[in-house]
């Protein structure tokens, strides 16, 4: 009568086990088909879930964007030039009431172009496709370089004194000079060339294929 007990009881056990490995049988294979299925699904092109990008295009969002670069400085123009500026008397000569100064300047120039004021209006939207009315191009400074402008020379007539605004004027001057040096080498159409080929990397980096500009 014992070794029956021992029998069923050993039974019991093979049946439990056999039913476990069943179990963790059928749970592996739903895991590994489950893993399978996730693979196919993001490698199955056109699947449903598949998901699309969408880039906000607008105009009000193109406008903004282009605001943001507000007065855009595209070009600098650094330029070295010799001024001078000298008082006569109309009786006598320079030697006893002139005065001439000689002056070494280096300045730089700077443009660009004003986006603060750009209009919904001057940005066309269609598609992929963007037209930009771009503005002008400007003047922003004009400026010397005081550590790099020295006085080269200087020479007062024997009867008068140092006239202490003739170098004032002459740095005036000077800075004048390198204005109109700097818009006769085109720097206003170099300013907007330049700030054509920014605005272009940045619409292209906001989605867009073509990018055109209307000339004011």
């Amino acid at each position: 009568m014992p070794v029956q007990d021992k029998r069923e009881g050993t039974g019991s056990r093979l049946k439990a086990g056999w039913a476990a490995g069943v179990v963790l049988g059928i749970a592996v294979g739903a895991l590994g088909v489950l893993v399978m299925a996730r693979q196919v699904a993001f490698n199955w092109p056109g699947h449903w879930l598949a998901r699309s990008t969408q880039i906000d295009v607008s105009q009000p969002t193109v406008v903004n964007k282009i605001q943001q670069l507000q007065r855009l400085e595209t070009v600098v123009y650094t330029m070295d030039k010799i001024v001078s500026g000298e008082k006569e008397n109309a009786i006598l000569p320079d030697f006893l009431a002139g005065d001439r100064l000689l002056m070494i300047v280096h300045g730089e120039v700077i443009a660009g172009v004003d986006f603060s004021a750009l209009k919904s209006g001057d940005v066309m939207v269609d598609g992929k496709r963007v037209r930009l009315r771009l503005p002008a191009g400007q003047l922003f400074s004009t400026r010397l370089d005081n550590a790099r402008t020295r006085v080269y020379s200087r020479q007062t007539g024997l009867l008068v004194p140092v006239d202490p605004n003739l170098e004032s004027q002459v740095r005036e001057e000077a800075e004048r000079q390198l204005q109109q040096a700097a818009l006769l080498d085109g720097i206003l159409k170099t300013a907007k060339v330049n700030a054509r080929a920014t605005l272009t990397s940045l619409l292209q980096g906001l989605g867009f294929e073509k990018v055109e500009f209307q000339e004011n």
